[in-house]
This record gives structure tokens, C-alpha cells and sequence, in this order.
């Protein structure tokens, strides 16, 4: 059911200009791309080796794109504390260079170094499940997916988590969810720096914010 909702997104009629509207590619001269169209790119990417395995003020800033932020106490706690030393540690053992279709589950599961970053993340005041997710996502772009109420409300809520039900639709039928998202990217015209999981999102949040669902 959940790999049938996300091929409904992915090859909807409107998908292709869904993507083109939100990265601004080929908009009229008096139409402006969506901020989210910088998260991925900004100061040259989260995952760019030299802060890799760091959170930057870059970060923190991309983030706002995808029209959250961070709480300022516990911006400063990533940037000069504590919070940000164990967020360090938990980052690089998190793999950079691999898609999540490429991993094996247990890089994503419960108690992995992404998952306890999660939760670290989500223990801190103020940062809900949202922010913490698209931090992470601004981190490992190819591997972890932003996620938010109106993707969770297209999606149905899935079990036993987002990570491992994309991962096994991604995986499934010999990686073909993952393969029309590529297409799709390229139909599109956008670069490949934008990964498959920021592909499969935006059409996915495009779509269902565009017949005007009101996500609780």
C-alpha cells in the first residue's frame, strides 16, 4: 500500500512541473522558486566532507528554508556545547556517501547512530520530530529524508517507521521506486545534487499541499 501511494506521487501528470516550480526551473521572469529549493545546496551542502560530520550555522540556516528553527539556546548548544560534540560523534558514524536505497536497514533502524541522533535531536526543548528529521536530512541528503506532517499525512502514517518503509519501497522490485525518481529528476531538469529521497518529497509534498488537505 505504501509503495502504491508513493508511485501515485511520483508519476502524477503534475509531478514534473510540481519539481520545476519549486526549484525554479524554467519559471516565468515574475516567479520565484520555493526557499526549500536552497536546503540542499546552500554553502555548497550539509554533507560536503570538510563539516560533514559537524552542524554548522549553514545548517541551522537551511533548515529555516523548509520553514522551521531551531531554538536559539539550543542552536548555540550544537555550535559551541556539548549537544554538538555528541551530535559529532553520532554524524560520523553515519555512512556520507551512500544512498538510502544502497544501505542495508540497520543503518537505519532503531538504536543506529541515525536514530539516536534523531532522538537526541528530539529530546532537546523546542525541536520537535520535523526539525529534527530535516536537520539530519540536511546532513545526509542521499540517506535520510525530510519529513513533515503534510508528507506524513499524504502517506498514511507508515509502520514501523518513514526511514524503513521508504527504504523497503525503494528496495522493492529491484530498486524500481528508486529508479523512476531519477527519471524524474532528469525529466525535470533539476541537477543531480538534489538527491531521489528531496525528489520523491517534493512531488509528494507538492501534490497533497496543492488539493489543499488540511494536515493535522
Amino acid at each position: 500500500m505504501f509503495v502504491e501511494r508513493l508511485h501515485t506521487f511520483i508519476t502524477h501528470l503534475q509531478a514534473i512541473a510540481d519539481l520545476r516550480r519549486y526549484f525554479g526551473v524554467c519559471l516565468p521572469p515574475d516567479t520565484v522558486a520555493f526557499t526549500g529549493s536552497r536546503f540542499e545546496h546552500l554553502a555548497g551542502g550539509g554533507d560536503r566532507p570538510e563539516v560533514a560530520d559537524r552542524i554548522t550555522a549553514e545548517d541551522l540556516v537551511a533548515v529555516q528554508t523548509l520553514s522551521v528553527t531551531v531554538p536559539a539556546s539550543v542552536a548555540l548548544d550544537i555550535l559551541e556545547g556539548r549537544l554538538g560534540a555528541q551530535l559529532s560523534g553520532l554524524l560520523h558514524a553515519i555512512p556520507r556517501d551512500i544512498d538510502m536505497t544502497d544501505a542495508e536497514a540497520d543503518v537505519l533502524a532503531e538504536s543506529s547512530p541515525a536514530d539516536q541522533a534523531w532522538r537526541l535531536l528530539c529530546a532537546q526543548h523546542g525541536v520537535d520530530w520535523v526539525i529534527a528529521g530535516k536537520l539530519l536530512a540536511r546532513k545526509r541528503p542521499r540517506l535520510l529524508p525530510v519529513y513533515d506532517k503534510v508528507v506524513r499525512c499524504a502517506l498514511n502514517r507508515p509502520r514501523p517507521s518513514f526511514w524503513l518503509a521508504l527504504h523497503a519501497a525503494l528496495r522493492a522490485d529491484d530498486r524500481a521506486l528508486h529508479r523512476q525518481l531519477l527519471v524524474l529528476r532528469q525529466a525535470a531538469g533539476l541537477p543531480e545534487t538534489v538527491s531521489a529521497l528531496r525528489v520523491c518529497d517534493v512531488a509528494v509534498w507538492m501534490n497533497h499541499r496543492a488539493v489543499g488537505h488540511a494536515c493535522p
